[in-house]
């Protein structure tokens, strides 16, 4: 039965897995900076006999393993390599050696998975039809992100990626568990950089100062209520900014004013809309006020669109290879993932890899300098990958 070889290759394949998390771990590399990486990774799966090729100068690999027919259909399995700047605060054998520098997001268990489903997938060759790549891409956690880069340069033609599978560690469910949502699943996300220009001075004297501070609080207010006033009840939205940069002291008022934030929804002819809104209300605010404002929107990743059937159809091999009880739904969530670029290209699933201990001991949030994951998640992590990859080909 598929099922049970999986999860028997899985099982023998498990030890070689962790230590290649366990490398990943101690050497991450920054987005765009993964060359090191890139080279461990390229050389593993040359190891196992696999076809590899880079997509984008010295960072990221995809691999091809070939069952039979190869020319019959192709899908994509996609892992991210990339770390984030954080300074681990873990005490492991394997903690970072990199000063500055952590797998904070689960990237090293991503990329750990997926070389173990090509272990598992290129031993079990001969059980399918058709072509796998394997998509190691750099960057996620950069924009304009690895995976729009990935694209552009052809990684889903030649052959065309009829379907597309990759999945993240979630830290709120234990190991063994795996949750899915068909359709939209995860927000598009938009950084807002905003610079306000006045005139500064003494904090008595407001008759020859023009404070940006006073226009930077109205302009808040304004794009908040803005934005709320041509919403689409049924599409969500998240507008927040979270760092605001005012140089003066109690009777200084500073010349300018600098403030960072974040715009995020799920529908993209209204996000637009929503863009043009706010540099509206800009302008209107600088006029008020005669102050100079540049409302700079770095347009991010797009929403991410899980495709109903596939990923109705992942759910319920997730359930016959794991259990009713070891699968879940999950809800809609705000934060972003540059795998939503692939979905608008190709059929998508997306999914959540349960990584804590247990349901009372759920490991620390992504993102965090004690972030760590239960390994025993990495069997899950590869075996499931590789059961759906083999029966998306068969069917």
């Amino acid at each position: 039965m598929l099922s049970q070889q999986i999860q028997q290759l899985s099982e023998s394949f498990f030890k070689d897995v962790v230590a290649f998390r366990r490398h990943l771990h101690q050497y991450p590399e920054l987005s765009f900076k993964e060359v090191k990486t890139t080279q461990f990774i390229e050389q593993q799966l040359n190891n196992l006999g696999i076809e590899t090729t880079r997509m984008y100068g010295d960072t990221g690999v995809v691999g091809f393993i070939y069952g039979n027919n190869p020319e019959k259909q192709c899908i994509a399995l996609r892992a991210d390599i990339d770390a984030l700047p954080i300074q681990e605060q873990n005490d492991l054998p394997f903690q970072s050696k990199h000063e500055g520098i952590m797998h904070a997001c689960g990237h090293d268990v991503h990329s750990a998975s997926l070389f173990g489903a090509a272990k598992i997938l290129q031993e079990l060759k001969s059980e399918f039809e058709g072509t796998i790549k394997l998509i190691f891409q750099p960057a996620e956690e950069l924009l304009p992100g690895g995976a729009s880069i990935y694209i552009k340069n052809g990684v889903l033609n030649e052959p065309k990626v009829e379907s597309i599978f990759g999945q993240h560690v979630f830290p709120d469910l234990p190991a063994g568990k795996v949750g899915f949502r068909p359709g939209l699943y995860m927000a598009s996300a938009d950084e807002l950089h905003v610079t306000i220009k006045g005139i500064g001075g003494h904090a008595a004297l407001a008759e020859i100062v023009n404070d940006p501070i006073i226009a930077m609080s109205h302009l808040l207010i304004a794009v908040r209520e803005g934005i709320e006033n041509i919403k689409i009840d049924d599409v969500p939205y998240v507008i927040g900014f979270g760092k605001i940069i005012a140089n003066g002291a109690t009777n200084i008022i500073p010349d300018g004013v600098k403030i960072l934030g974040t715009f995020r929804t799920m529908q993209e002819e209204w996000r637009e809309r929503a863009h043009q809104e706010m540099e509206k209300i800009a302008q209107e605010i600088a006029k008020q006020f005669d102050v100079e404002i540049d409302f700079d929107i770095k347009k991010g990743y797009p929403f991410l669109n899980n495709d109903v059937d596939l990923t109705k159809k992942a759910k319920q091999l997730s359930i016959d290879y794991l259990g009713a009880e070891n699968v879940i739904d999950l809800p809609i969530r705000m934060s972003s993932e540059d795998f939503a670029s692939y979905t608008h290209f190709a059929k998508g699933c997306f999914y959540r890899l349960g990584t804590s201990n247990s349901e009372t001991d759920l490991s620390t949030n992504v993102h965090t300098s004690t972030f760590m994951v239960n390994e025993e998640a990495l069997k899950i992590g590869m075996g499931l990958m590789a059961f759906l990859a083999i029966n998306q080909l068969n069917t």
